[in-house]
């Protein structure tokens, strides 16, 4: 550059005033990795003289400074900037380009209204760039935009600019670090200037979408007219969107695609895109219904599978049951997708295609996409991507302000933290809609990350059929009266270009009519179901008490305990995990009693030494929050990591053992999504302390405890819920173990508290050998872990099964009993070690092993002994308003013979769970046992 070019290009737009900071970030960028920034920028990093002797990997603020001495006196300039051809102009353009990729959006027609307020960016004028007058017609050098041209006349480029950037789609994808992600999308959107080409067989199959998404809401509203519908009217682009993506899919060798979303414009996905039949919705809307396992639930919520027809194939469709509560359907359908894949082989993707769907509102205000978000790219959470489809109606849940919904320019602006690109797109250019969908696809299967597209669109009626918008939107729904609707535009733009004719377009909505009024499928490619999932019909009619082979030859048993305490010997351990292995092999050997880690690991190794696949995530599931797991053994040399348990025979079962991500909510919905989706091995989501699945209540509350009842999905999730009274305060204590009793009802789930080693060996076996796939949930322990009493011999593992319930198990006289303590989990050891040193014998302890369902048959058998005791008393560590005792009192009635009374000792109610202070916990805890144990 001459020394008069250098001080206008660094007098120019980017470096003046505000704009100082942008070059900074940029040229940081460039120190980090050249490649991040564009190459024109490149070029000019590169070519900056030396400062103080120094190459340019010195401080940017150096060169800033630099840049500003240079400015005022460019007689400082020299000859070590090279490339003298480059002159002011031409990088003015340059930055013009530049401009568009990364504000190009913000001026996008991409209202459908045309009520968005936005402000001009003036960076997107030449002018802004001192380009004017005699600049418009010359040619400059156009760099890595629109690829074949090398130049461009100024004015072409910038027609060219804003067809791009500022037409029906708004491409915001700068933010990303990824210099080959940018310059992919960057390539794809510039070379057709923003604008797809399609046939006319294209255009007119565009069209009947359109006509059967607008078809259907007109047929409802009239047949069933003010019934809940949450109409689609609006967003009516959404049904070619998904159709598209399910067709490029199928055509790139998808084989399932799982689609997650809320209520708005369901009904319209269900008939339009999956081929429920017409008839079957009717009749919903009638209230009428078949025989069907449950209570059910609206028709909004339901769910549907059906096969689609694509060039590539059939694909198999999925659309998941979901609840009200927002957005928390998305992580269930990615642990459904992780499921399939894992079924099918497949490593990044390429064979299941995950699809969520999204309110504007839900998915900036619910945490939960948050979260989602933060496991795409994770070794336990990662589907090679997801495509996220937001409906952005403008008005967000009932009668909410966009000003009062979100603090960010776009909805979408979420999707950032994880560097996924957002392409805005108007809801009223269908084809448009159809080039993001190509373009968001291939983005996914490029690069295996997710994807966001945002339908602009409206809502032609309110929240729902119900609701009056205009009470609160006045001038939103005044345009909408006037508004046409999509098809309307589509079709008069394809008869104005002579695509079709209006008699077409009249065929189209009488046909799609009729078709509905026969109560048939409206979707050509809807193809009959093959069996592409996993077959539930083994486990379905099982009743609790039913028998099963539980057993386990010893030898075989003590042969995998030797195999799971190995090793390589180059694999240096930690000392205490040295420790650790070195006893369990003498566990192994029966030279020591089993403790709960070796136990659950035994009860691990024989499963998927048969087999079965293994799943188990929680935030410090590789090691166990409490030391005792060490399923994951890491070299203290190199860091390198061994699991014995993935090493057992060639031809064992798959074992996965995660530490999640630091989220309960996501993470357990999607372990929920992946065990409803698995039934043949054993999936575990363990809290790093039971308190913490607080934050998972939604998915306890409307997934696993009710989704049998709901929507007929059984599910054999198994929750590990750290749990018991050791003084650590209140939310290190308690699981919440009444809520999970709360919800119990129908035999909807089992609620176990497991008491020693064999126990939990032979309840984690029996969650899969038996063939009753409905959730456990385990009050797992803390310090019983490596309790002295809290150890069980081989011989219990080899031989026996889950007990239920446990009896007295001391050499009382049980004619010399007085009074029968029931009690579950810790608590027990502390009755039994206080009863042993006051060398009592006239009360005897009984474990509830099982709280759900209640073990009846097993506690009568237990109690046959005790016919002539009439004192029995329920003892728990939790407070009186918490625990077991207001949930399953009640079950005694039927156990206790006639005259016995049945007590509560335990702490007094609280509002919370447990006391602060180790002193107070101590004395509560000595003062319930004595109360347990004490006659009076």
């Amino acid at each position: 550059m001459h020394n008069g070019v250098m001080k206008a290009w660094l007098e120019s737009s980017h470096l003046a005033g505000a704009n100082a900071s942008y070059i900074e970030d940029l040229y940081e960028s460039f120190l980090d990795d050249p490649d991040s920034v564009a190459d024109e920028w490149r070029s000019i990093f590169a070519s900056l003289p030396q400062v103080n002797g120094h190459a340019v990997e010195q401080p940017h603020s150096q060169v800033r400074d630099y840049f500003r001495r240079l400015a005022k006196d460019p007689s400082r300039f020299s000859a070590a900037v090279s490339d003298p051809q480059v002159d002011a102009k031409q990088v003015r353009v340059l930055q013009l380009i530049n401009a568009f990729r990364f504000r190009g959006h913000q001026n996008a027609k991409l209202d459908p209204l045309g009520l968005w307020a936005r402000e001009t960016v003036a960076e997107l004028d030449p002018a802004y760039h001192n380009l004017q007058g005699a600049d418009m017609e010359a040619t400059f050098n156009v760099g890595s935009y629109a690829i074949g041209r090398e130049t461009m006349v100024l004015s072409d480029l910038y027609a060219s600019l804003k067809k791009t950037y500022c037409g029906s789609i708004g491409a915001d994808y700068m933010h990303l670090t990824s210099t080959e992600e940018k310059r992919w999308l960057q390539d794809r959107l510039e070379s057709i200037e923003g604008k797809g080409s399609y046939s006319q067989e294209e255009k007119t199959r565009l069209l009947e979408n359109l006509t059967a998404a607008e078809g259907l809401e007109k047929y409802l509203g009239a047949k069933f007219p003010g019934a809940k519908r949450f109409s689609l009217e609006g967003g009516d682009a959404m049904v070619p969107m998904l159709k598209e993506l399910i067709r490029r899919a199928g055509e790139q060798g998808c084989k399932e695609a799982v689609i997650g979303m809320a209520h708005r414009g369901r009904l319209n996905v269900l008939i339009n895109v999956l081929g429920k039949r017409a008839q079957e919705l009717f009749d919903e809307f009638a209230g009428k219904h078949g025989e069907s396992w449950g209570t059910g639930d609206v028709k909004y919520h339901m769910g549907f599978s059906s096969d689609f027809a694509t060039p590539g194939g059939n694909v198999h469709l999925a659309l998941a049951f979901n609840p009200s509560h927002l957005e928390i359907v998305n992580p269930v359908v990615i642990g459904s997708v992780r499921a399939r894949m894992d079924r099918r082989g497949d490593k990044d993707g390429s064979s299941v295609l995950p699809i969520t769907i999204h309110g504007d509102s839900a998915i900036a205000g619910q945490g939960v996409v948050a979260e989602t978000f933060n496991m795409s790219q994770t070794r336990a959470y990662g589907v090679g991507g997801t495509v996220r489809i937001v409906i952005n109606n403008q008005v967000g849940f009932t009668t909410s302000n966009m000003r009062d919904v979100r603090s960010t320019e776009y909805c979408t602006d979420i999707a950032k933290a994880v560097q996924a690109p957002v392409l805005h797109v108007n809801g009223d250019d269908p084809e448009a809609v159809v080039l993001v969908t190509q373009i968001a696809l291939d983005y996914r299967n490029t690069f295996k990350r997710d994807v966001v597209i945002e339908l602009v669109c409206y809502r032609r009626h309110g929240h729902n059929e119900a609701d009056e918008p205009s009470a609160t939107q006045p001038l939103m729904y005044q345009k909408i009266k006037q508004h046409p609707t999509p098809r309307k535009i589509y079709a008069d733009q394809l008869i104005a270009e002579g695509v079709i004719g209006a008699e077409l377009a009249t065929a189209q909505v009488n046909e799609y009519r009729d078709a509905l009024d026969k109560g048939e499928r409206v979707v050509k490619e809807w193809r009959p179901m093959e069996l592409h999932s996993v077959d539930w019909t083994p486990y379905l009619g099982h009743d609790w008490a039913m028998s099963y082979d539980a057993g386990l030859p010893l030898d075989e048993l003590k042969s995998l305990g030797e195999r799971v305490s190995q090793y390589p010997a180059a694999h240096q351990l930690q000392r205490q995990v040295e420790k650790i292995y070195e006893d369990r092999r003498t566990m192994a050997a029966g030279d020591k009693l089993l403790d709960w880690g070796f136990a659950e690991t035994l009860a691990y190794a024989s499963l998927v030494d048969k087999g079965s696949r293994i799943r188990i995530t929680g935030q410090d599931s590789g090691r166990g929050t409490f030391f005792h797991r060490h399923a994951v053994l890491h070299n203290q040399k190199d860091a390198s990591t061994y699991t014995p348990l993935c090493n057992i025979s060639d031809e064992q079962g798959p074992f996965e053992v995660f530490d999640s991500v630091l989220s309960e909510e996501a993470v357990l919905a999607f372990e929920y999504g992946y065990a409803t989706t698995e039934p043949t091995g054993l999936t575990i989501w363990e809290a790093q302390f039971g308190d913490f699945a607080n934050g998972a209540q939604v998915v306890i509350d409307q997934f696993l405890s009710s989704g049998e009842q709901k929507w007929g999905r059984m599910c054999g999730l198994t929750m590990l819920l750290p749990h018991g009274y050791e003084g650590q305060g209140p939310e290190h204590s308690s699981a919440r173990l009444e809520r999970y009793l709360q919800m119990c009802a129908e035999h909807n789930m089992q609620v176990c508290v497991p008491s020693n080693p064999a126990q939990v060996y032979h309840m984690l076996r029996r969650q899969v050998i038996r063939p009753m796939r409905r959730p456990l949930i385990v009050m797992s322990p803390k310090s019983l872990l490596r309790h002295p009493l809290a150890v069980s011999k081989l011989e219990e593992l080899a031989e026996g099964t889950f007990q239920n319930a446990i009896g007295e198990i001391d050499a009382l006289d049980p004619k010399g009993v007085k009074r029968v303590v029931f009690c579950s989990g810790k608590v027990y050891y502390d009755l039994l070690d206080a009863r042993r040193k006051a060398e009592q014998q006239d009360v005897a302890l009984v474990r509830i092993e099982q709280l759900y369902p209640f073990p009846e048959a097993e506690v009568r058998a237990i109690l046959a002994d005790y016919a002539h005791v009439t004192d029995f008393v329920w003892c728990q560590e939790e407070p009186q308003n918490q625990g077991a005792w207001y949930s399953t009192r009640h079950h005694y009635d039927g156990v206790l013979h006639a005259g016995a009374t049945l007590r509560y000792a335990g702490r007094p109610a609280s509002a919370s769970p447990a006391v602060g202070y180790m002193s107070v916990h101590a004395k509560q805890q000595k003062a319930l046992v004595e109360d347990a144990l004490t006659l009076a």
